[in-house]
């Protein structure tokens, strides 16, 4: 019995490490600005580090953007360390104040993001494709827009509540507006 509340403990305490609030950040300056930021073709780098922190794969995105009504596509394609590429769009739709859902291909559902001040908290579940196989995972994604032109991005990756690894991402908005 000891043992199974201890564990227990343990659990309890392993998921309340990730319980920040988006509102934490309200005040925070600059304020992001989904629609803004990606008026402008954005470049992005990025890392995804296993548990252990062994990066396994670097890659670039370039992200281009739309407005559909009050809706935002962004259409981001991807070149892996390996030569490989992936194309995602997603499409944005503000549901209420500082609130977005969102959709792609390979999201599960609908992705669920929160603004406040500078920072932007996603949350989805996607079909992750490794090699022949594909996996649920879910992704809690924090972006923090450091000035007009720079976002940060970590995301912790999990199955089943076992993070799995972290990807980082600096997204850089180009010179010149979309068309």
């Amino acid at each position: 019995m000891i043992r199974l509340l201890a564990i227990l403990m343990l659990a309890i305490g392993l998921t309340s490490c990730g319980n920040v609030n988006v509102d934490r950040y309200a005040d925070q300056q600059p304020r992001l600005d989904l629609a803004r930021f990606f008026s402008k073709p954005v470049k992005a780098w990025g890392i995804y580090q296993k548990r252990s922190g062994e990066v396994i794969k670097r890659f670039e995105v370039d992200i281009s953007s739309r407005r559909e009504g009050d809706r935002l596509i962004l259409d981001e394609r991807f070149l892996y360390s390996d030569g490989s590429r992936q194309r995602r769009v997603w499409t944005l739709t503000p549901t209420g104040e500082g609130l977005w859902s969102g959709r792609a291909d390979d999201v599960i559902g609908e992705a669920q993001g929160e603004v406040a001040g500078n920072a932007l908290r996603w949350r989805y579940r996607l079909n992750l494709q490794v090699d022949d196989s594909t996996y649920e995972v879910t992704f809690d994604d924090w972006m923090y827009l450091m000035d007009e032109d720079t976002l940060i991005n970590r995301s912790s990756m999990s199955k089943a509540g076992i993070e799995l690894g972290q990807v980082t991402l600096f997204f850089r908005r180009q010179a010149g507006d979309l068309p």
